[in-house]
């Protein structure tokens, strides 16, 4: 039989490197991060001498400047935006990456002055509305609206470009 040897229990350095190297690869908040090594922990087992500390190892890592969570949370949230996710998706996404409401103003401002372009952005790439070839009919007007809130847009956003006519030329008010 040829199977691979099961990898040996992590220690305090193990740890260590194993986290360099989930930083240095990916963004990553610290709830992502203990996350991710509370996972190998789990998946490995440990053979420290310490108990393992997943959280003091991260907030090392903020200290050094390793990790920073107000600058994921603005990348993140930049990011969902061009890709036409309103403010409800993005808060979502915030917190199941772990981002606490301190790290998150600069990111909620960011988010608020782009909700029309990332209104905007999601219209033209499911061709709603002004993007649409053709006026929608009551039910395709509801799963239009649908999207619009499945992607985090608030329901007045959400009406205003289904309800808006093929090639409408659309203004912020």
């Amino acid at each position: 039989m040829t199977g691979k040897r099961p990898a040996p229990p992590l220690d305090e350095d193990a740890l260590r490197d194993m986290a360099l190297r989930q930083v240095a690869r990916f963004a990553t908040s610290r709830g992502k991060l203990i996350d991710y090594l509370r996972r190998k922990i789990r998946e490995r087992g440990w053979g420290g001498e310490r108990p393992a500390d997943p959280e003091a190892l991260a907030d090392r890592f903020v200290a050094l400047g390793y990790i920073d969570d107000a600058g994921f949370a603005v990348m993140k949230s930049g990011a969902l935006a061009r890709r036409g996710y309103g403010a409800r998706r993005v808060d979502e996404a915030l917190r199941a990456a772990g981002i606490r409401d301190g790290d998150r103003e600069q990111a909620d401002a960011q988010t608020a002055s782009e909700a029309w372009m990332a209104a905007e952005r999601f219209a033209r790439r499911k061709r709603i509305g002004p993007y649409a070839s053709a006026p929608c009919d009551p039910k395709q007007r509801e799963k239009a609206i649908a999207a619009f809130l499945r992607a985090g847009h608030d329901y007045a956003m959400a009406r205003r470009w289904v309800d808006a006519a093929p090639g409408e030329d659309m203004v912020e008010e």
